[in-house]
C-alpha cells in the first residue's frame, strides 16, 4: 500500500473516531455520509480490527446463511429500513452469472439481484448489548447492500466457519469505488399507446417491461399517466395505512430495498410508533424505520392483472428514486382484499 493511500486511511479512520466521540450514537452510514466517503470504504478502515474481508462468492455464501439459524437481516433503500428476525429458509437462484438473480422465501423474504454485489465483510464490534457479528455487502459504489445479524440463538460456530471458508486472500482496506452509470430515459412517450399497454396488463411484474419498453423512469410513468391509474396523495399517508392495519389487523406488504436486493415484509403490523421524523413499526419479530423527511412524493397505484386491480401506495425521496411500496397481502390467482382497496381509495 502507498504511503500516501495508508496515510488517507489513517486519517479517514482518525476523522470516524472523533465523529463517534463526539456523538456516541451516530451510525456509520451517517458517519460516511459526512466524512464524504462510502460506507464501505469506512469499514474497511478496520480491516483487522473485527472487520474481514470475504471472497465475492456471494452465491454460495446465501445458500449457507441456513446455517446460521436465526438471525436479523437489514436491508434499506434511502428513506426505509426492513429488519427481520428468522431464519433463511427456501433459497433458490436463477440466471446467468453475470446477472443471477436470488429469491429467499420464509420469515425472511427478499429478491436478491447479484450484479450489484462487490464487497462483503464479516464484522465483531463492541456494542452496549456485548459483541455484535455480522454479515455485511455493499455494491461498487460502497453502499450497503444487506446486513445480516446474529442473534443470541445463532448457530456461532457455523459463522465462524464461514468466516474461515470464505475469507479472502486480499484483507487490504483498498477498494476500488465506481459509480454506477447514470441511466438515460426518454423524456416524452407516445402515451396513447402506453396507456393501452398499462390497461392491458395481466400481472404486476409486467410493469416492469413496460419502463424497459418505453425507455421512461418509474416516477414519470407515474406521473404521466391518467389519474385512473395513478395520482399523488400527502406524503404522510403511510401513518394512515399502518394505524389502520395495525387497527384492524389487515395483513400487509412492505417492499423497501436497494439497487442489490428488495426485502419483503409480509403479514401483519402490531406497534406503530412516530419518533420525530422516523415513522416505526416496532414488532418483536420486524422492525420498519421509515424516514418521512425523505420523502418527495406518495403516489396511490392501480395495476391491472388477470385476478383484478392490485393497489399500492409508492414512496419517492427527491431524487426520484423508490423508498417503498406498501399493498394488501395477498397471493397470486386471488384478487386483492376489498378493505385494503377502501383504505387505498380513502387516501
Amino acid at each position: 500500500m502507498e504511503t500516501s493511500t495508508l496515510d488517507r486511511k489513517i486519517t479517514l479512520k482518525n476523522d470516524w473516531q472523533k465523529l463517534v466521540s463526539d456523538n456516541p450514537k451516530l451510525r456509520i452510514r451517517d458517519a460516511a455520509e459526512k466524512l464524504g466517503v462510502s460506507e464501505a470504504e469506512l469499514l474497511a478502515t478496520n480491516i483487522g480490527n473485527g472487520v474481514i474481508r470475504l471472497k465475492p462468492e456471494w452465491t454460495s455464501l446465501l445458500f449457507e446463511f441456513k446455517k446460521l439459524g436465526k438471525v436479523m437481516s437489514l436491508c434499506r433503500s434511502n428513506g426505509c429500513v426492513l429488519e427481520h428476525k428468522g431464519n433463511f429458509q427456501k433459497i433458490s437462484i436463477e440466471g446467468s452469472p453475470v446477472h443471477q438473480v436470488g429469491t429467499v422465501i420464509g420469515p425472511i423474504e427478499q429478491r436478491i439481484f447479484f450484479s450489484a454485489w462487490k464487497f462483503g465483510f464479516a464484522v465483531e464490534s463492541e456494542s452496549p448489548w456485548g459483541v455484535m457479528r455480522s454479515f455485511q455487502f455493499f455494491d461498487k459504489e460502497g453502499a450497503a447492500i444487506l446486513k445480516i445479524y446474529l442473534q443470541e440463538d445463532s448457530n456461532l460456530e457455523a459463522f465462524q466457519n464461514l468466516v474461515n471458508h470464505y475469507l479472502a486472500d486480499d484483507q487490504s482496506g483498498d477498494l476500488e469505488i465506481e459509480k454506477f452509470p447514470l441511466a438515460e430515459y426518454a423524456k416524452s412517450i407516445d402515451m396513447d399507446a402506453f396507456t393501452k399497454d398499462w390497461e392491458n396488463m395481466k400481472d404486476t411484474h409486467d410493469f416492469f417491461g413496460m419502463l424497459r419498453k418505453y425507455k421512461v423512469h418509474r416516477l414519470d410513468a407515474i406521473k404521466w399517466i391518467d389519474d385512473k391509474w395513478a395520482y399523488e396523495v400527502d406524503k404522510f399517508a403511510t401513518s394512515k395505512i399502518l394505524e389502520v392495519a395495525s387497527r384492524t389487523q389487515m395483513p400487509i406488504m412492505i417492499f423497501a430495498g436497494n439497487k442489490g436486493n428488495i426485502q419483503i415484509h409480509q403479514g401483519k403490523v402490531r406497534t406503530i410508533r412516530q419518533m420525530g421524523s422516523w415513522l416505526n413499526v416496532l414488532d418483536p419479530q420486524f422492525n420498519m424505520h421509515l424516514n418521512e423527511d425523505l420523502i418527495a412524493h406518495a403516489f396511490v397505484v392501480h395495476k391491472n392483472t388477470e385476478d383484478g386491480l392490485v393497489s399500492s401506495l409508492e414512496l419517492f425521496d427527491h431524487d426520484g428514486e423508490m423508498i417503498a411500496q406498501f399493498f394488501g397481502l395477498r397471493k397470486p390467482g386471488l384478487p386483492q382484499l376489498a378493505a385494503w382497496k377502501d383504505l387505498i381509495d380513502s387516501l
